[in-house]
């Protein structure tokens, strides 16, 4: 009797092994197309560095006055140089007027006295921001010299137009103290937003990489950048656990349609 016991429950488990053997496949293809975006596309991925002088005030009488550096990321979207970064990650007085919106009395200011990029080589190249679109949450930022070689550019025009549980390959870059490395992970869209405009909400694994990051599908067609969606505080909850401020991947349609104001 044990003999036979032993004998199911070893074809029990040689049968739970090769139904999981399809899902193992599938996760070895994702990792394999995701490492193979990462090649292609993580020199595209840059920081910036930046340090701005914050000015706040209420009923006209100055609150507040303070310098913060700050770094953010940002795509590389054309060899000259020009990139697209999340603007809340750029400007700080961004949020702060986001969750300030309903005293109309309080006004607050960023001058951005330093912006320099940060290639993936270690580079620093001195940058300004040529186009702001608070609507779309997004900076678009170029050297201010003309580069002496082109830089690694994610091509806008090669989109794709995921659906919804698609699997989504998110680069990034990390912070200072692991040097800078690119980063790359997978995740899934969660849901699509259509109106006002087109946004995919993906999951929370997206935001490891950050703002202003760029998002792939697996086949390597861009899907858009990662930005802040935000409502003023109180305007009605947003149902996500960033409370009114929910990260989401804006098409790279949306994102080309400013390169033209952008240029130099």
């Amino acid at each position: 009797m044990a003999a036979r016991r032993t004998r199911a429950g070893g074809l029990g488990a040689a049968l739970m092994v090769c139904l999981a053997l399809p899902t193992l496949a599938r996760a070895d293809d994702a990792a394999t197309k995701g490492r193979q975006t990462m090649s292609q596309w993580a020199d595209a991925v840059v920081s910036l560095k930046i340090v701005a002088k914050m000015r706040m005030s209420a009923k006209g009488r100055e609150m507040q006055e303070e310098e913060q550096a700050n770094e953010a990321k940002a795509t590389v979207i054309d060899p000259s140089g020009l990139m697209v970064a999340s603007l809340s990650d750029v400007d700080p007085s961004r949020m702060v007027e986001m969750r300030m919106q309903e005293d109309p009395d309080f006004k607050v200011e960023a001058n951005i006295t330093d912006l320099k990029i940060r290639l993936a080589d270690g580079k620093e190249i001195p940058a300004k921001i040529v186009l702001r679109d608070k609507d779309l949450d997004l900076a678009y930022v170029r050297p201010k010299e003309k580069l002496p070689a082109p830089l690694p550019a994610v091509d806008l025009s090669n989109a794709a137009k995921p659906q919804v549980l698609d699997e989504i390959v998110v680069l990034g870059r990390l912070g200072e103290a692991v040097n800078r490395a690119p980063s790359a992970s997978l995740d899934r869209i969660l849901a699509i937003v259509e109106k006002p405009r087109t946004l995919y909400v993906p999951g929370i694994t997206t935001m490891m990489a950050g703002l202003g990051c760029p998002v792939f599908t697996l086949d390597g067609k861009v899907v858009g950048l990662l930005v802040m969606r935000s409502i003023p505080r109180g305007a009605g909850g947003s149902g996500s656990p960033y409370g009114d401020n929910m990260p989401v991947i804006i098409p790279a349609a949306d994102v080309l349609e400013g390169v033209k104001q952008a240029a130099p």
